[in-house]
């Protein structure tokens, strides 16, 4: 059984070594980074474990948390998860790649050549249109739209994400930023923060790398999910094929409401969820949202046991 929503991490989750662990300890581990080397036709293993900073580039990150995330539940599953019995899935950004995995939606391969292309393309699209994102250190979302705003005078500037109370993240052109930087005060925002990725992420600079993905998820063999998806674009369900199809390709230059989702499992009763590798940052995120709410981690294999038993499996 499963009787916990499962929450998916996004890009920035990843660090070196990452599924190392569980590939170490647990066969269904290792042969899932096998099956992805053998797919991409390169060692995303090597990329992810051995490189110095291979990891942290967008085309090697997305895939790996992907492996990662799909690693640690077949670890579950060959344990006694049952991904159909669980209420939700979610994902932050690539995340949410992850949760359509685990719903059925697609297949492991075609879901790592996805992931794998869109990395590519979010790469190529922030070399075409050199961007970034700043975290609004305390902003309200209101506070943060009219600094977008003033961002759009100088260029595309967009509100990215919006994860949590005081967790608003900016996505835009560097001239739109260092307009916001310059009045981010006058306008009640104490502190803004560049985050260090490759570009403007979920704005209008990804453009480019929609357009490939969209063109790439319409190639692609998608079901229906098995189990509710809950988009990033809409924070609702998605419930058909074509829907995953246009807001998976939206994603890419849209706003992540991830409190919006979250409060709305909160609303619906859900106060404990399950967080797969790599990493707790989705934990993080829910205690700013709601402080008594629970997730489970499965970062670690010696977390295993004890997220099974969680979830009814045990």
């Amino acid at each position: 059984m499963n009787t916990l929503p499962i929450l998916f991490p996004g890009q920035g989750a990843q660090a070196r070594g990452m599924g190392r662990d569980f590939a170490e300890a647990f066969p269904e581990a290792a042969e899932t980074w096998a099956e992805a080397d053998a797919a991409l036709g390169f060692s995303l293993r090597d990329a992810c474990w051995e490189a110095e900073d291979e990891v942290n580039r967008t085309d090697i990150a997305q895939p790996g948390i992907f492996t990662a995330g799909v690693a640690a539940i077949r670890v579950l599953q060959a344990r006694g998860l049952e991904l159909s019995t669980a209420p939700f899935m979610a994902g932050l950004s690539l995340g949410e790649y992850t949760a359509h995995w685990a719903a059925g939606t697609f297949s492991f391969e075609d879901g790592l050549r996805l992931v794998r292309l869109r990395g590519e393309a979010m790469q190529d699209a922030s070399e075409v249109n050199p961007s970034g994102m700043a975290s609004l250190m305390g902003a309200t979302p209101e506070q943060a739209e009219a600094l977008a705003a003033v961002g759009a005078e100088h260029g595309v500037c967009q509100v990215a994400n919006l994860n949590a109370p005081g967790q608003i993240v900016i996505s835009g052109a560097f001239p739109a930023l260092d307009a916001v930087e310059a009045c981010s005060k006058d306008h009640g925002v104490r502190r803004v923060r560049r985050l260090v990725v490759a570009g403007g992420f979920h704005s209008e600079c990804m453009r480019p790398a929609a357009d490939r993905l969209a063109e790439a998820l319409a190639e692609t063999t998608i079901c229906d999910p098995t189990v509710p998806v809950i988009s990033n674009v809409t924070a609702a369900p998605v419930a058909s094929a074509d829907e995953v199809k246009a807001t998976l390709a939206t994603q890419v230059c849209a706003p992540v409401l991830w409190e919006r989702s979250m409060r709305r499992a909160l609303d619906e009763g859900h106060r404990r969820f399950l967080e797969p590798a790599p990493g707790t940052i989705l934990a993080g995120i829910l205690r700013k949202i709601d402080g008594d709410a629970e997730v489970v981690p499965v970062s670690r294999p010696e977390e295993v046991e004890g997220a099974l038993a969680s979830v009814g499996a045990a």
